[in-house]
């Protein structure tokens, strides 16, 4: 890891946050959109959807009013809409205080997110690191951070789950930052 930090030298606010929304709804919705897709992918999808309305991130009402095959014409999936409309439902009647998430620690913070369809301990991770930018958060159900830590520790295939929780166990309290990194490691190599 001080190999690749040294590499890459020190991470940029823009680095850190890799285009996620400031607000806690807008962020959970960006990751809804960009579960199992690339970053480029998810990237033009989110922004389809901003544009569908007024080039801003809906409100949850919003979200729930709109006719749901104009929001999957944006390029979502049936799935990912329902998702999406969960989530606007539970922010919109307060069974999901997006606004207070942030008092939480962080097995809270899961508990809460992943009580809404659609989100995982994925959605939470992602959210942990770049909304809440909680330190020391380890993504290991995220496929660039195995991809980043396969590469950057030469192994012969992607480590799994209990593989890189022995490889990042030096990296506390700082292993999002870790994650970040490993992200970022990736982001200027091909496949």
């Amino acid at each position: 890891m001080g190999a690749l930090v040294e590499r890459l030298g020190p991470l940029s606010l823009a680095e850190r946050r890799r285009g996620r929304p400031d607000d806690a709804y807008g962020s959970l919705l960006r990751a809804i959109v960009g579960q199992q897709l690339s970053t480029k992918a998810a990237h033009s999808i989110h922004e389809r959807l901003l544009t569908l309305f007024g080039g801003r991130t809906p409100a949850p009402a919003e979200l729930l009013a709109a006719d749901p095959e104009e929001v999957r014409a944006v390029g979502l999936s049936r799935s990912k809409v329902a998702y999406l409309r969960d989530l606007a439902a539970h922010v919109e009647d307060g069974r999901l205080p997006v606004d207070r998430l942030h008092e939480q620690d962080d097995a809270a913070v899961a508990a809460e997110l992943t009580a809404v369809k659609g989100l995982g301990q994925w959605t939470a991770d992602m959210f942990l690191i770049f909304h809440l930018g909680r330190p020391d958060v380890l993504a290991v159900g995220d496929l660039g951070v195995r991809r980043g830590a396969e590469r950057a520790y030469g192994l012969g295939a992607l480590p799994d789950a209990a593989e890189l929780e022995r490889i990042a166990e030096p990296w506390r309290p700082q292993r999002s930052l870790a994650c970040l990194y490993l992200w970022r490691s990736l982001d200027n190599e091909p496949g």
